[in-house]
């Protein structure tokens, strides 16, 4: 009984995983929840017992699909990265770039989060000076004079991951910014996708709901088994 008791508490930890992923699935810039299972051996008189460990999860860090918007505030990481935003919860990293300029020339998140650049400053945009180019870098131009920098930071989730508004992680500890690489860079007019697969995510949900019940059906049969068992004993 406690050993599928166990494993009940994993699968329905992991069904509520999935259940975000899949409300998540339009969601530009989100990276799927994955979860690991642990197995746990507990000695008893008659042997061992193998108990199911819920497990922690962790980022799924696969980049999702690249798609063109020609808006020039729009802005999409190519490689490993993250953007850094000011919120209520100090430095969170978003892969959600899609960027609005405030009445007073910052950059901001469509939810009015400052935006900031490699150093930690917001980012100040001069609304007069011109259309905005960025280079593959995130150097951003005005009529081809240097207006800022998008920062991106180098960050690899570990364990428990908090989540932010929107696709945004709060890192648990503080991420590196990213300078004179190669493999990390701006693509200026595109969004990235949320990385969710709804098919192969419902397809394990399906699995899951019909594994929990499973689970469950055994537990009845051994819970009516020991109910016999004790009016068995007990008529003798």
């Amino acid at each position: 009984m406690n050993i599928g008791l166990s494993a009940q508490i994993a699968i329905e930890k992991r069904m509520a995983t999935l259940a975000d992923n899949v409300a998540n699935v339009n969601t530009v810039g989100f990276r799927a929840t994955r979860m690991r299972f642990e197995e746990a051996l507990k000695k008893t008189e008659t042997g061992e017992n193998s108990f199911v460990r819920e497990g922690g999860t962790f980022i799924d860090t696969r980049n999702g699909a690249l798609t063109e918007t020609g808006n020039a505030l729009d802005f999409a990481i190519r490689g490993d990265g993250w953007f850094g935003v000011q919120s209520g919860q100090g430095l969170v990293l978003t892969r959600d770039g899609r960027f609005t300029i405030s009445n007073e020339g910052q950059l901001q998140t469509l939810k009015g989060q400052p935006v900031v650049d490699a150093g930690g400053a917001p980012i100040q945009i001069d609304g007069a000076a011109g259309p905005i180019e960025a280079g593959q870098d995130g150097v951003l131009y005005q009529n081809g004079k240097i207006a800022g920098s998008l920062g991106l930071f180098a960050y690899n989730p570990q364990g428990e991951i908090g989540r932010a508004e929107g696709s945004a992680i709060v890192p648990s500890s503080a991420p590196q910014p990213i300078v004179d690489r190669n493999d990390a860079g701006v693509a200026q007019g595109f969004i990235e996708e949320s990385n969710v697969d709804p098919i192969r995510e419902m397809t394990q949900l399906i699995a899951l709901q019909r594994r929990f019940e499973s689970v469950n059906s055994l537990m009845s049969r051994t819970s009516e088994k020991k109910g016999d068992a004790v009016k068995f004993l007990g008529g003798r």
